[in-house]
């Protein structure tokens, strides 16, 4: 047996035998077009898939119901962060594996779940010689999510038009301006795990299952994704802060829990991230995780590991 799939088996991964039809929806505006420059659609067909490429103004996720109702056996997804749950909840409901392709630009969902996210092609072997496990799906207020559902700064800095072109420089200009002493935080409401109450968070960020931050070279992965919790992460402002600006270096303070469900109230309407794609959500907003909902396949090529969890296995 080779060495990636014995390792991937002890993890819960196991060998399946190739969907008689599977469809693999292809975003090709993802990722500066990489589904397109490597030929994606083409490819797919080449392995007996049936590509679907996305247009203006497609409904993705009537397409993938579409496709389960009329006798696919698995359903894939080439495209960013944004775009796979919506195929991945409707796999979910019926019962049908997920296949995750990174034809995106930082595809978090590919590296917490073992795929090599620079192997687009080699991604697809997962409809041909895949393996199969268990993964948890969260909801908030009854939309799916894979990664993360960010409110407070991360869900305004989305919101803005040069979110895409500079995240890194938008995200840090709405953080500098939320933290000054002129700007309220937004206006949300959470209880932690003991009872502690935060009433004016200036971030507040649910995943599906806890990210590592114990290890500084992994925490922006997840160990695992079966564990049935969601992981919280709650920024605040400074209680005492005496300049309209915080000193360099220094960090507001941050509460990190986990529960299988979260509420968060809020005075209107909240600006939200879902999986880093704008959105509008109605409070109050709960958060659940649905456990071992989602069957997910990846190539046997693939460690089935996120660098996390290689870290701890070590």
């Amino acid at each position: 047996m080779p060495p990636l799939v014995s390792r991937a088996q002890r993890h819960g991964w196991q060998p399946v035998d190739p969907p008689r039809r599977g469809v693999l929806f292809i975003n090709p505006r993802s990722g500066g077009g990489r589904a397109a420059h490597w030929s994606l659609a083409d490819r797919a067909r080449e392995k007996g898939v049936e590509p679907v490429v996305l247009g203006p103004g497609d409904d993705l996720a009537a397409l993938a119901v579409s496709a389960a109702e009329n006798g696919a056996d698995a359903l894939g997804m080439a495209g960013g962060d944004g775009s796979l749950a919506p195929v991945a909840a409707v796999a979910a409901t019926h019962d049908l594996p997920f296949v995750c392709l990174p034809a995106g630009t930082r595809n978090h969902f590919a590296l917490d779940v073992g795929v090599v996210r620079h192997d687009l092609i080699g991604a697809l072997d997962a409809f041909t010689t895949g393996l199969e496990r268990r993964v948890d799906l969260a909801e908030v207020n009854g939309r799916a999510f894979l990664n993360n559902v960010s409110l407070g700064v991360y869900g305004d800095a989305i919101q803005q038009p040069g979110y895409r072109e500079a995240k890194l420089r938008t995200m840090l200009k709405t953080i500098n301006e939320v933290l000054s002493s002129t700007l309220s935080t937004p206006g949300l409401r959470i209880t932690d795990n003991q009872g502690r109450d935060h009433t004016s968070p200036v971030v507040v960020l649910v995943s599906n299952n806890p990210y590592a931050l114990h290890h500084p070279l992994v925490r922006g992965s997840r160990p695992r994704l079966d564990t049935g919790r969601l992981g919280v992460a709650v920024v605040e402002r400074p209680v005492a802060q005496s300049s309209p600006v915080p000193a360099p270096g220094e960090a507001p303070p941050v509460s990190v829990w986990s529960a299988s469900e979260v509420e968060i109230a809020g005075a209107a309407t909240l600006a939200a991230g879902l999986d880093g794609e704008a959105a509008v959500l109605e409070p109050p907003l709960l958060c659940t995780s649905r456990h071992a909902a989602l069957r997910v396949r990846i190539s046997s090529n693939h460690p089935g590991l996120s660098p996390s969890a290689l870290v701890s296995v070590r």
